[in-house]
């Protein structure tokens, strides 16, 4: 397997510098993945600007950490699960909500419970979802905006899922303690 190289500020490209410094801005450290993905600076700016996208988008906290702990999960990312655990919790999401995601139980709601199914109709069929899928998603109280936000999310987390097999990124030390593996 080929070994990625974990970029800090002295070794990344002269391109990654200055994103770099965005991530330490944004979270207070240079996370694995984008030490990772800083080899590619257009990976890293695009995968920044789609973050912030995605949590500009009209879902709140609690969804948006649907959507992300779905596609983590769907993709069994060894790196992305615990990072969004700790995201989730610095969002205040209730731990029920991420230990369900995590676990692939029940949510607590009916509603986050549509919205993850039509987030892994749209993984799962790659964007070709049925008339069905998309009517209960618009039933449970989402909006045409929404389904195309959804599109959004898996683009960003294709770009960290894949790069992290890719990788082997290692789990950055705070959110060691979330380590998780799929269930069998």
């Amino acid at each position: 397997m080929t070994e990625l190289t974990l970029h800090n500020k002295d070794t990344a490209p002269a391109e990654s510098k200055d994103l770099l410094d965005l991530s330490i801005k944004a979270f207070g450290m240079v996370p694995n993945l984008h030490a990772v993905m800083a080899e590619a600076p257009g990976l890293l700016e695009g995968y920044q600007q789609l973050h912030q996208l995605f949590l500009d988008s009209s879902f709140d906290d609690e969804e948006v950490t649907v959507v992300w702990q779905t596609i983590n999960v769907e993709h069994e990312c060894h790196y992305c699960v615990p990072a969004h655990t700790g995201i989730a919790k610095s969002m205040k999401v209730d731990d029920a909500i991420t230990d369900a995601l995590r676990n692939e139980t029940p949510l607590p709601t009916p509603k986050l419970e549509a919205l993850r199914d039509f987030t892994l109709s749209v993984v799962r069929d790659r964007g070709n979802v049925n008339d069905d899928a998309v009517q209960a998603f618009l039933d449970a109280g989402f909006t045409k905006r929404q389904i195309l936000e959804v599109v959004l999310a898996a683009a960003q987390k294709v770009m960290s899922n894949y790069t992290n097999h890719l990788a082997n990124t290692p789990i950055d030390k705070p959110f060691q303690k979330f380590e998780w593996h799929k269930a069998v």
